[in-house]
């Protein structure tokens, strides 16, 4: 009997344990190109945005040439995230971006001559839809990072992960701090 199971077990260690590292294996490099993907969307969504916010500065600087400064914000937030790395600093970059797009459409709904401009309400809008894009596009990615971080880091996966070169996915995070609605302390010149 003892003899038996020692066979069972040698059997089990010979062919189970390369099947199981080719399904993790596996599992994890599915993970991983899906992680890819939805990184993928979420910069598509944030060059689009990016690629909107020339146009919205455009069509404002015209009546708004005493508000120069927060137009030169908004271009050099937006320069920042075109430029931005990986997720955590490309994060930083875009969460910097909406605070000063958001500063300028506080200052917009000042003035009734840009309030009532189809192109800025046009600009507008599709911001806010590109917006709410990203903010699906961020979910699903984190969940797909969360996902692979779990498989990653579940025993007995990670016996072999790391040492299969697959490294921790980083998550597309918003800061608290961030989350807050920006204010517009900008006065009119007299």
């Amino acid at each position: 009997m003892p003899e038996s199971l020692v066979s069972w077990f040698v059997v089990l260690l010979f062919f189970g344990l390369p099947i199981w590292v080719m399904w993790t294996w596996n599992r994890l490099v599915n993970l991983r190109a899906a992680m890819g993907a939805a990184w993928a969307s979420i910069d598509a969504l944030l060059k689009r945005r990016t690629d909107l916010i020339p146009n919205l500065v455009g069509v404002v600087k015209g009546a708004m040439s005493y508000e120069a400064g927060t137009l030169e914000r908004v271009v050099e937030a937006r320069n920042a995230a075109v430029t931005a790395g990986p997720p955590g600093e490309r994060a930083a970059a875009e969460e910097a971006l909406t605070g000063t797009v958001r500063q300028l459409f506080a200052v917009v709904e000042r003035y009734p001559e840009l309030k009532a401009n189809s192109q800025i309400l046009k600009l507008q809008q599709e911001l806010s839809d590109t917006e709410s894009d990203i903010a699906s596009a961020r979910r699903y990615y984190n969940a797909v990072v969360r996902d692979y971080n779990i498989m990653r880091e579940s025993f007995p996966n990670l016996l072999v992960a790391s040492r299969l070169g697959f490294v921790p996915g980083e998550y597309f995070d918003i800061d608290d701090g961030d989350r807050a609605v920006p204010t517009a302390a900008l006065d009119r010149p007299a």
